[in-house]
């Protein structure tokens, strides 16, 4: 391996370079008094229009068809709507001693998110694994996670002083489902416009978080949140991020070789089921959360979510060399 590659692999990614950066923005110079209500305002209309483009993209036709792979799509929401919310509740042994309670909070908030799409197919993919059952999967887990998600904060932080509400959970389902409906409804129309402009629109996708990211953090600065997070307990959350995913991802990976998948599914199940979507996370976690905690909730995602393309993009070529030296690909090629 030539030392250029070596260190394109040990470059970070840009975009979480750029969260970090818009976290550190919101630290120093948080927005305050009109700015913050302004502010306010268009974050919740960069949500709804996220939303709107998630459901012009999915395809429902390959949502549905998809279904037909039944066994392989209940292991992957088992893992992550079952399997992760337990993982989570059993985490609450970590309250106080170990995991503050506003992180605890963030990291069940996590543990109910549904799984990436574009990540997951794209692991899939890189590890030579069956691309057309992540699509279905991926974009099943969201599409049930715009309604599951919110029932399942309602359920394990509506009583545990999470500060989500029955009001919360309506609030989602108006600002979040309703702009995704409208885009399913639409994608007949403007789907291929979408569809052609992805770079562009990739952007607004990820401008648009970025500014819920300021939004959430300025608001959480202005009441106190660094205060009450210390260096120890950050690093202390990612070493409970990494067991956390190292858990599932063994999990994923035994279940599959037991219940007799072929490796290619195999490969599905391990990256549908083990990821969770900063991109539903975020806008999520502003409409589900008070505006001064919303900050702190995310953080358990966000270093998840940096923590899962590392070791993703790790096992991913892993998976691609073992299916080099399989004799069926080393016949074909």
């Amino acid at each position: 391996m030539s030392r250029i590659q070596v260190l394109s692999r040990l470059r970070p990614d840009p975009y979480i370079v750029a969260l970090l950066a818009t976290v550190a923005l919101a630290s120093v110079l948080p927005a305050r008094g009109a700015v913050a209500g302004g502010l306010g305002y268009a974050t919740t209309i960069a949500i709804g229009f996220l939303f709107f483009l998630y459901g012009v993209r999915l395809s429902t036709r390959e949502a549905l068809d998809g279904l037909k792979q039944w066994r392989l799509h209940i292991v992957v929401f088992a893992s992550t709507f079952v399997l992760f919310p337990l993982l989570g509740l059993a985490a609450k042994v970590l309250v106080p001693g170990v995991l503050t309670p506003e992180l605890y909070t963030g990291l069940m908030f996590l543990c109910c998110l549904p799984s990436t799409v574009q990540s997951s197919i794209a692991f899939t993919s890189i590890a030579r694994g069956n691309v057309a059952a992540a699509i279905c999967s991926a974009s099943f887990s969201n599409l049930i996670g715009i309604l599951l998600t919110p029932l399942l904060v309602a359920v394990f932080l509506f009583t545990g002083g999470g500060g989500v509400s029955l009001g919360s959970v309506r609030d989602i389902m108006l600002e979040l489902l309703a702009p995704f409906v409208a885009g399913q409804l639409l994608r007949r129309w403007i789907g291929p416009f979408v569809t052609g402009r992805k770079k562009v629109l990739g952007y607004v996708d990820r401008g648009s978080i970025l500014l819920v990211v300021y939004s959430a953090f300025s608001e959480g600065v202005v009441a106190g949140i660094w205060g009450r997070l210390t260096f120890a307990s950050l690093a202390v959350l990612l070493l409970v991020n990494a067991l956390l995913l190292a858990i599932v991802m063994m999990a994923t990976m035994s279940t599959a070789r037991r219940l007799g998948f072929a490796r290619d599914d195999e490969i599905v199940i391990v990256f549908c089921g083990s990821k969770k979507s900063l991109a539903s996370g975020v806008p999520m976690a502003t409409v589900l959360f008070p505006a001064a905690a919303a900050g702190v909730v995310v953080l358990p995602l966000m270093l998840f979510h940096q923590l899962q393309l590392v070791v993703c993009a790790w096992l991913a070529r892993r998976y691609a060399i073992h299916r080099e030296l399989e004799p069926s690909n080393t016949a074909d090629s």
